[in-house]
């Protein structure tokens, strides 16, 4: 145990800001986590004094019934260096503490000892694992490798905080008392468990959300016309299966309810408040709910940041009150929220008719949107399990609701309505796990800008790295609502295609062909259609589509239905749901032009709605193409063995650090571009070699220089505005005697204007590329790879993946570029080592990776030839390491 009378060390200047975090807990509340300061002296001692013996004894070793006033100001005075602590806020009440104090007398001084304790009423909702992981992430700042930590041996529950936490501990016992020891560098066993608590909690979080057992409605109105009233009648409407409670000053009842004054006032439990009030109005009901005890809030006023600046400091106050308050918030400005199981029945949005119980879940963020989504879905016939209209998406987001869909029996199908990212690198993470059991649509609108109440917590992403997030994550990506439902009805009803070959069948050649071809431009393999004619009869259109699904060299069936009179539909509907009933083969059709899943395409579950096996119809064939085709491209990704992230040999990581950490002190913290003998040092540590090259600032160096290297060389200008500019001549190749360098030298320090070149040896011919690490605002180190040259660059030929790189998707990055083919041998040309261009980006990947201090990097040219890939010039960009994006302690954005 660390002496609590041990002379405190001197305070520090200010903590790190980004110390400041809002948490989950296990049960899905939110508690706001911060270094413990001077001031927290009489909330600490208030923490210290609730405590039962029983936690004070396991946390001090003996009764300490209270603290002294010399004990209070050792703990609540720290430097935010060799002594951290951390306290746990729930309103303005600590919950829980965490410290370390760094051992100066033990090794090398890197060693700390930690400690936490919680008080027993939040004991068990896990966040003695959440500080131990803040505490870990202070301490790697602040240059230490090691915990330590003393533990009565019954104390089984601190114990297993410990174990359990992915850390790999070793033990030691004597006189009672358990010795735990352990590194705190995050391994691979140590972030799976931490993926692991943040999904669990922000399921949880949200099915406070989706599955309350009790609502109030804040805000309720008699006045038909106000928000208010919407929402409670739309809860009854629906039949929500617990207790609705209008909470309104004014009235002793709203709608024939019971009313109360203010939600202090209801003498039950409320799980979720539906808050409709005026937006200055807010800050009363969110003291008002954490004194009720209430989980999460939906917020459908306007007011906040759709106004303008005000309003966005409106909604960041909001925000931040709710989280100090414990709740999770969707909104403000949202349509609500909707789960249409039977044993829930939740419908608290405004709009007045949810579609049917289904098994797909839907987000969007406009409001207005939503309501037009959910009118569609009805019309479609397209049955969701839950809704959320998230609008300004102030605190709950899509990344939230995918960790609920993940593990939500009731839902098989996630559609997503995106205008803008908060946190796409976490949004990669999560969509790839979901994505390989449960299909993901989406549709990104905002192109050319954020919107004026998303851009407090968005930033505009680029169309190309938007689509390759979506392919690298196996996110089915559409351009249009109308294709996000056509796709919904597909996966919603229909199994994936095995494979890409497609038989069309129908009663109209002109159609016939039309699907046909239109398959066939979504990359379908399609042989001539089977056209019966207009006349066919119900059977000869049965024992068609019936052959077709039955050929072994078929996958999937379009089925073209147009009458050419009126005729009962019903006997050519029965044979394309016997069809899909019978065989485990996808089918979609035209029939009748329909859109959706017609009442004579329906396969009824038992509660009277289609189930899985009814028939999607599209108003056209290219409509139904695209579905399949969207279909087939996702059942490939997910057949896909997981790939793992390959770290290549000779790869000095230890050296790259000290290069980069000993270049930002020179420079005062601040960033800048290394030189390129700075940068070639750099990339050496990854085992990424640059040719040789030496500077010159006269003939008889650049002379000097070449007999050095070995000739032939190359002559290059090195002003930045004459590098990869071909057209500027900045430089001369294949130069074989001191007397061509001579001449170069001459030619390109007058030409340029600068007496320095450089003088290189020269590599193989081949093919330009370029690879490239940036250190996006949003998804964090993106890399990517291109053909080199200024058409490529003028026509944004790239590929982009997110980091790490894994072994499939370095080999994907190669292949991605439109331009890619050349690098396999185009025409009579000779292909090129594509393993070496792979092994190159995994090396960047690796460097991209382990060091967020790098910024930016280009690689180019990098010669791509038959023997290997060559670099012959880098730009790497240093600074200070950018805030987290998905990486260290758990926190909400």
């Amino acid at each position: 145990m660390t002496d609590p009378d041990s002379t405190p060390q001197p305070l520090r200047p200010p903590f790190p800001a980004h110390w400041l975090a809002d948490v989950l807990a296990s049960d899905g509340g939110v508690v706001h986590l911060r270094p413990i300061t001077p001031d927290d002296a009489d909330r600490l001692v208030a923490f210290h004094a609730k405590l039962s013996e029983r936690t004070r004894y396991l946390r001090y070793f003996g009764p300490y019934p209270t603290m002294s006033q010399r004990d209070v100001v050792h703990f609540s005075t720290v430097d935010h260096h060799n002594r951290v602590a951390f306290v746990g806020i729930l309103g303005d009440e600590i919950i829980a503490v965490g410290r370390y104090e760094r051992l100066l007398d033990v090794g090398d001084g890197k060693s700390a000892e930690v400690a936490f304790v919680v008080a027993d009423e939040h004991q068990g909702r896990g966040l003695g694992p959440i500080l131990l992981e803040h505490l870990a992430g202070a301490a790697a700042e602040n240059g230490l490798t090691m915990f330590v930590a003393e533990v009565l041996a019954e104390n089984r529950n601190m114990v297993s905080v410990f174990r359990e936490a992915g850390y790999q501990v070793s033990r030691s016992f004597e006189g009672g008392v358990l010795r735990l020891e352990f590194a705190i560098d995050p391994t691979e066993a140590l972030l799976t468990v931490r993926n692991s608590r943040e999904r669990a909690a922000e399921a949880r979080s949200v099915r406070n959300l989706l599955s309350p057992q009790s609502v109030a409605v804040i805000g309720a109105s008699s006045d038909s016309a106000k928000v208010g009233n919407a929402v409670l009648r739309n809860l009854l409407g629906a039949g929500f299966t617990g207790p609705v409670y209008p909470v309104n000053a004014e009235h002793r009842s709203v709608r024939g309810v019971r009313a109360y004054a203010s939600v202090r006032d209801i003498p039950d439990d409320v799980d979720l408040g539906v808050v409709a009030v005026p937006a200055e109005s807010i800050d009363a009901v969110l003291d008002d709910c954490l004194a009720k005890g209430v989980k999460a809030l939906v917020v459908v006023s306007s007011g906040f940041s759709e106004t303008g600046p005000d309003g966005v400091a409106a909604e960041r106050r909001l925000v931040h009150a709710a989280r100090a308050h414990g709740m999770r918030l969707v909104g403000p400005n949202a349509l609500g929220v909707a789960n249409t199981g039977p044993a829930v029945q939740l419908n608290a949005t405004l709009a007045p008719v949810l579609p049917h119980p289904g098994k797909v879940g839907f987000f969007c963020q406009s409001g207005a949107l939503g309501i037009a989504i959910l009118d569609e879905a009805a019309r479609r016939r397209l049955g969701l399990s839950t809704f959320v209209s998230a609008g300004n998406r102030a605190d709950v987001s899509g990344n939230d609701l995918l960790q609920y869909w993940d593990t939500d029996p009731d839902t098989e199908v996630v559609l997503l309505y995106l205008e803008s990212f908060g946190n796409p690198r976490k949004f990669s993470r999560i969509a790839r796990r979901v994505a390989r059991t449960k299909p993901i649509v989406a549709v990104k609108s905002g192109r050319h800008a954020v919107p004026p109440a998303l851009k407090a917590t968005s930033v505009e992403i680029d169309d190309s790295i938007v689509s390759d997030l979506f392919e690298q994550a196996g996110v089915i990506q559409v351009g249009s609502i109308a294709q996000l439902f056509d796709c919904a009805v597909f996966f919603g009803y229909q199994p994936l295609p095995a494979g890409p070959r497609l038989a069309v069948v129908g009663n109209s050649s002109a159609l016939g062909v039309l699907a046909a071809d239109a398959a066939r431009s979504e990359g379908l393999v399609v042989g001539d259609p089977v056209d019966l004619g207009p006349q066919a009869t119900p059977e000869q259109f049965a024992g068609a589509v019936s052959a077709a699904i039955e050929d072994p060299d078929t996958d999937s069936v379009i089925a073209v239905f147009v009458p050419p009179v009126a005729m009962d539909p019903e006997p050519y509907a029965k044979a394309l749901r016997d069809a899909a009933r019978d065989y485990d083969k996808p089918i979609v059709t035209t029939f009748l032009a329909a859109e959706g899943i017609p009442d004579v395409l329906a396969v009824l579950g038992p509660d009277g709605n289609p189930a899985r096996g009814s028939v999607p119809s599209y108003p056209g064939p290219e409509r139904a193409a695209l579905a399949l085709a969207r279909g087939w491209r996702y059942a490939q990704w997910r057949e896909k063995p997981v790939s793992n992230v390959v770290r290549p040999e000779r790869i000095d990581t230890d050296r790259a650090r000290q290069l980069v950490h000993g270049w930002l002190e020179e420079a005062g913290g601040e960033g800048r571009w290394l030189t390129d003998f700075e940068a070639a040092e750099l990339l050496a540590c990854y085992g990424v070699g640059i040719a040789q090259f030496a500077a010159a600032s006269d003939e008889e160096q650049a002379v000097a220089a070449a007999d050095a290297l070995g000739y032939p060389v190359a002559v290059k200008a090195t002003r930045e505005q004459w590098r990869h500019r071909p057209d500027l001549g900045g430089v001369r190749l294949d130069l074989d005697t001191a007397d061509a360098v001579r001449r170069a030298y001459r030619d390109l320090a007058a030409a340029s204007g600068d007496p320095l070149l450089y003088v290189q040896k020269m590599a193989t011919k081949g093919i330009g590329c370029a690879v490239g690490m940036q250190d996006d605002p949003s998804f964090g180190s993106l890399i990517s790879f291109g053909l080199g040259g200024l058409i490529s660059g003028l026509l944004g030929d790239r590929a982009y993946r997110v980091l790490p790189l894994t072994e499939d998707e370095a080999v994907e990055l190669i292949d991605a570029p439109k331009a890619a083919p050349l690098l396999s041998g185009y025409r009579s040309a000779p292909a090129v080592d594509k393993a070496a261009l792979v092994d190159l980006v995994q090396r960047v990947s690796a460097l991209g990776d382990d060091l967020p201090e790098v910024r930016e990097l280009v690689c180019e040219p990098v010669l791509a030839s038959p023997t290997g890939a060559e670099l012959t010039d880098a730009r790497v960009r240093i600074g200070p390491e950018p805030s987290p994006v998905d990486r260290g302690p758990r926190r909400l954005r």
